[in-house]
């Protein structure tokens, strides 16, 4: 499922417009993407928890010269389900 198809199921679902469902889609994602640039971690009850993590900085090899390289410290963006939901599916 695309962002369209998606967007078309919320609307589809609630009972909204296209356009009204395009702009909550855009608000939910927005309002987590602020948060988590905040620092912050989101929680929605019975869906998941998104947070950052650190992957801290590394000393890795250039496979095509085998040089040694240093990788800086990386901020991930990562998503885990809650219990209820994954349970929903078994």
């Amino acid at each position: 499922m695309n962002k369209n198809e998606l967007v078309r199921a919320i609307a589809n679902k609630v009972g909204i417009t296209l356009k009204d469902a395009n702009l909550a889609l855009d608000g939910v994602i927005g309002a987590i993407t602020d948060s988590l640039n905040a620092g912050e971690k989101v929680q929605v009850s019975g869906f998941g928890t998104f947070e950052l993590k650190v992957k801290p900085a590394r000393q890795g090899i250039n496979p095509k010269t085998q040089e040694k390289i240093s990788i800086s410290e990386t901020k991930i963006p990562t998503f885990k389900f809650g219990k209820a939901y994954k349970d929903s599916f078994n």
